[in-house]
């Protein structure tokens, strides 16, 4: 402690000297109107590149901490993350293209259904169909004789009956 003592008087005097010396030879350019404003002070900012300056030392440590490789040779997280960033982009185009198969082909078949030539015959599952209308207020004579129409699927379904109950008789041991 000894040793630090002279060495802080001989700062103290030389910085005395300074001073003195400084005081003698200054000279003021003020204005002597007799007023004096106080000297405007201005406050600085530390501004955004000392904040970058300091973000970028916590930031590159967890980006290094981030990017090593796991234990047993593991991927790393920032490398799972993006393979799930890469595998979600691949799902949707994936996706997006089999969807827009499907509208393709959809497009394509709505052309030939109303394209294609239609038949005009139907085939008559019962002959009620043909009475349909209310049976109220129907002027004489205009239900036609469906008698034939009847007769013919009646002979239709009996065929249909023979022929099941042959395939069955068949199937039978």
């Amino acid at each position: 402690m000894s040793a630090l003592r002279p060495r802080a008087a001989q700062l103290a005097r030389t910085a005395r000297r300074a001073a003195q010396t400084g005081a003698r030879s200054t000279r003021s350019y003020a204005s002597s109107h007799g007023h004096h404003e106080p000297a405007h002070t201005v406050e600085e900012p530390l501004g955004t590149a000392f904040y970058i300056a300091v973000g970028v030392i916590p930031a590159s440590i967890f980006v290094y901490t981030v990017s090593r490789p796991g234990e047993n040779g593991e991927l790393s997280f920032i490398h799972k993350w993006l393979q799930k960033i890469s595998d979600y982009r691949n799902k949707w185009e994936r996706q997006n293209h089999l969807m827009a198969a499907a509208l393709q082909q959809a497009a394509h078949d709505k052309h030939l259904l109303y394209t294609a030539e239609r038949s005009r015959h139907y085939e008559l599952t019962y002959p009620e169909v043909f009475t349909h209308g209310s049976p109220f207020n129907v002027p004489a004579g205009h239900y036609t004789n469906i008698d034939k129409v009847i007769a013919h699927y009646k002979q239709q379904h009996l065929e249909e009956e023979a022929r099941k109950a042959k395939k069955l008789a068949a199937a039978s041991p």
